[in-house]
């Protein structure tokens, strides 16, 4: 039996198939608008059971990359329709991913209303992409005031109706990759001293209010979350409660209903793998559906469905350079390698040059 290739249902949604295209960051939302290359390049690849976008702001200072879109004005909702509209044309599902970079992003890449923020007065380690300036040195972000992480949590909940105005199925929470909800979970970038952080309680007190925030808005059975235990990813760090954290986090998320977690596991690009024990004990405890990810190909995926380690399967990079990638892992066909010097760059070169 092959599995991947099998009908899920996700909240109220029939699945064709368990592949669920991963988010990636492409860089091709000038202004941070949604466009026409965007509609063919999700459209291009509906055969997923379930596409979630590149890491779309829910707030003008959370677009931290150069032209990443936005999801927080009526403009940027009447755009993402194109997107929604080509998708659901090829019978595909899609959720919007809300992204906000928090103190992984630059000034420059800001609007002029935008400002850097994050739990603590913390820059990120390394350099972020500007396109007027080039590569500059990540930024003190301004540390949030609690007046500042009530309205972030809105942002995401206003965001989240958004998207269903955009026509989107459900929306995936980044509460990974060092990005700003991740942000509030790890030490490397939370030293609060307050209600939002210290603690493991209160440290994963940001994601569960941003979760709560949003599930009353649209519904549990439209909300999924993204969580990275262990990761290093924008100077993230491990420490002694790692387990304990995600634990309680996965605990909290259960009382809210949530329709996926959604577990990133970065070491086939040889980042830190996560605990197998940890991945084991969040499969066992959590309610909802559980996406795996990480370095898979059909064969692998298969195998782990079959031994009930999760219920989708995310794929990312494959997904790049073959539209076609569910019809291709069908026929047991090699995969089109991807062009790593174009992921980010403008225009359509590799990212619609990829044929069918």
């Amino acid at each position: 039996m092959n599995k991947l290739f099998s009908p899920i249902v996700v909240g109220k949604l029939n699945l064709n198939n368990r592949i669920v295209m991963a988010p990636m960051t492409r860089s091709r939302a000038p202004q941070n608008l949604p466009n026409d290359l965007m509609a063919k390049y999700y459209g291009m690849r509906s055969s997923a059971g379930l596409i979630i976008t590149e890491g779309a702001s829910p707030s003008a200072n959370g677009l931290g990359y150069a032209r990443i879109p936005g999801l927080f004005n009526a403009e940027q909702v009447e755009a993402w329709k194109k997107i929604t509209e080509a998708v659901h044309k090829n019978g595909g599902k899609i959720f919007v991913q809300l992204m906000h970079t928090g103190r992984v992003g630059h000034p420059l890449n800001l609007p002029s209303s935008g400002k850097l923020l994050a739990p603590s007065a913390l820059a990120a380690p390394g350099e972020m992409w500007t396109d007027t300036q080039g590569m500059q040195p990540h930024p003190v972000p301004v540390e949030m005031k609690e007046s500042d992480i009530l309205h972030a949590i809105q942002e995401y909940a206003q965001a989240s109706l958004w998207a269903l105005q955009a026509g989107f199925d459900g929306v995936e929470l980044h509460s990974a990759n060092g990005y700003l909800m991740d942000q509030f979970l790890n030490k490397a970038s939370n030293q609060r001293q307050d209600n939002w952080g210290g603690s493991v309680e209160n440290r994963i007190r940001f994601s569960v209010e941003v979760a709560k925030a949003c599930v009353s808005a649209v519904g549990a059975d439209k909300v999924g979350m993204r969580i990275s235990p262990y990761g290093v990813f924008n100077g993230m760090i491990q420490d002694p409660q790692m387990d304990e954290l995600y634990l309680s986090l996965i605990k909290k998320l259960n009382e809210q209903g949530l329709v996926y977690i959604h577990v990133v596991d970065h070491s086939s690009m040889g980042a830190p793998p996560v605990s197998a024990a940890l991945k084991a004990k969040i499969r066992e405890s959590f309610k909802g559906l559980y996406i795996l990810s990480g370095g898979y190909d059909a064969e692998k995926a298969n195998i782990d469905l079959m031994e009930n380690k999760g219920d989708l399967v995310a794929f990312g990079r494959p997904f790049i350079s073959n539209p076609n990638l569910v019809e291709k892992m069908k026929e047991g066909q090699a995969f089109t390698p991807a062009d790593s010097d174009t992921f980010y760059t403008p225009g359509e070169k590799g990212y619609l040059d990829y044929s069918l």
